[in-house]
């Protein structure tokens, strides 16, 4: 299914912007199919712009829009829904990228407009991210594949309960991963590395090592017996980070649970 065009955007935050990167790197929006919302537009919303993008157009012209993407801060998503209030053609749908509102509170703040539901990890910003989809209409589930099947691997959910785990295992997952390099490079320098070492031995290592994840196609456990040689540095490391019961299993679980409790709360 392809992009429904125009494309409105509000919001162009760090997903925003992450989407737009990702739009110009699929080709499947051109700058003058897309309107930009955002009272302090960023350096990617103002790129759009400097080619042909409308910023910050005027209520009539929004009723062009087939898809509007919703990419506002959840606590200030009613705000907008009242702004956009029969100010949008009856056929626009609405792709939300907020984190805990439902597809109940949409389809109640835009009675009659096909709603979907996605959560999106900001690697969409390479064209190669990973998204969560949910809607309860063809409608709203197209809009949100023709948005979003170019620039990500999609995944989509049959049951909207599953969408605060989405929530919490892969759209903040990607900061999980990055605070584990920052841990790993801050144990390169307490060890004798030069920060410059400690920083691209890190980096370079969870590249290569995703890059090996995603072209093999192997389990996690068949890739770390590869490494971890029996008596060796590596099962060394991995009897203290995957210690029974206060490790690695344990803490990654009650990070997830703690983001899955506050997508609810968002909500």
């Amino acid at each position: 299914m392809s992009l429904q065009k125009p494309l409105l955007l509000i919001g162009a935050g760090a997903l925003g912007s992450s989407l737009l990167k990702g739009l110009r790197i699929a080709g499947n929006a051109t700058p003058s199919e897309v309107m930009i919302l955002d009272l302090k537009p960023g350096d990617e919303a103002n790129a759009w712009a400097a080619d042909g993008a409308r910023l910050n157009p005027v209520p009539d012209e929004w009723r062009a829009a087939r898809t509007v993407v919703l990419a506002v801060k959840p606590q200030g998503w009613h705000a907008v829904a009242a702004i956009l209030h029969g100010n949008l053609d009856k056929d626009a749908a609405i792709v939300s990228v907020m984190a805990g509102v439902t597809t109940t509170q949409l389809k109640t703040a835009f009675a009659g407009h096909a709603v979907a539901r996605v959560m999106p990890t900001t690697g969409v910003a390479t064209g190669k991210g990973v998204a969560s989809l949910f809607s309860d209409s063809e409608a709203g589930m197209a809009a949100a594949r023709g948005l979003f099947g170019p620039i990500a691997q999609t995944i989509e959910l049959s049951d909207e309960s599953q969408m605060n785990s989405a929530t919490a295992v892969s759209g903040s997952g990607p900061a999980y991963v990055y605070a584990f390099v920052r841990a790993l490079e801050k144990a390169g320098r307490a060890t004798g590395l030069s920060s410059s070492h400690a920083r691209d031995l890190a980096r370079g290592t969870l590249i290569s090592a995703a890059r090996l994840l995603d072209q093999t196609h192997e389990e996690p456990d068949e890739l770390i017996q590869k490494v971890a040689s029996p008596g060796g540095t590596t099962e060394a490391a991995l009897n203290v980070l995957c210690k029974d019961g206060a490790g690695l299993d344990e803490l990654v679980l009650a990070a997830v649970e703690a983001a899955h409790r506050r997508s609810k709360e968002l909500g």
